[in-house]
């Protein structure tokens, strides 16, 4: 039985896809985006919001994954702190694909919380007003253990309510888990927001 029920993405749309670390949420991320592409005329630019770590072998090992399968004909834009002027620069011919939102959130986790929620507030504004297709991919952290140390508190905290909020202002929402995906939008029922 195939529940995916993918709607047709349209410009002006909100995707959400959240699952935890190697679940196969960019990879569905990337086949919405390149569906939405050959359905249209549609520009797919991939949202990069990693900072490159050249000493970090691993770390650069992930990046050139994530680049050996996108497809040649997407451009790339490196954005790891101000997604709002590539929102509000987009067109409605375009899909962003924005990878990863704990990414852009680890490079503001020093933040004060003041300035923290003003720039999440922004950047929700600026999605409600972006005429393109964006495709959000997010990480799920806190199915585990609450982290031993403040900072892994923070990031945990931060990024699930900026998922909850994301997944309330979205169109379609995407749970990939165990190389499955899951339609939340069509499973599951709104919870009101905090």
């Amino acid at each position: 039985m195939n529940l995916l029920n993918v709607p047709s993405a349209q410009a002006g749309q909100i995707i959400l896809v959240t699952g935890p670390a190697r679940s196969g949420k960019s990879e569905w991320a990337e086949q919405l985006a390149e569906g939405a592409r050959q359905s249209g005329t549609r520009t797919v630019i991939y949202v990069a919001t990693a900072r490159p770590m050249p000493e970090d072998a691993e770390w650069t090992a992930r990046l050139a994954a994530h680049r050996r399968r996108r497809p040649g004909h997407w451009q790339l834009e490196e954005v790891p702190e101000d997604l709002t002027a590539l929102l509000d620069r987009a067109s409605a011919d375009q899909c962003l694909l924005i990878d990863s939102l704990g990414s852009w959130l680890a490079n503001a986790i020093e933040w004060e919380e003041d300035l923290w929620r003003s720039q999440v507030q922004t950047f929700r504004s600026a999605l409600d007003r972006c005429p393109a297709l964006v495709i959000l991919v997010a990480e799920e952290t806190g199915w585990g253990v609450v982290p031993a140390y403040a900072l892994g508190r923070r990031f945990r905290d931060r990024l699930g309510q900026l998922t909850r909020d994301l997944g309330q202002q979205a169109d379609a929402v995407y749970l990939a888990v165990a190389g499955y995906v899951l339609p939340l939008h069509g499973l599951g029922d709104r919870l009101d927001a905090e």
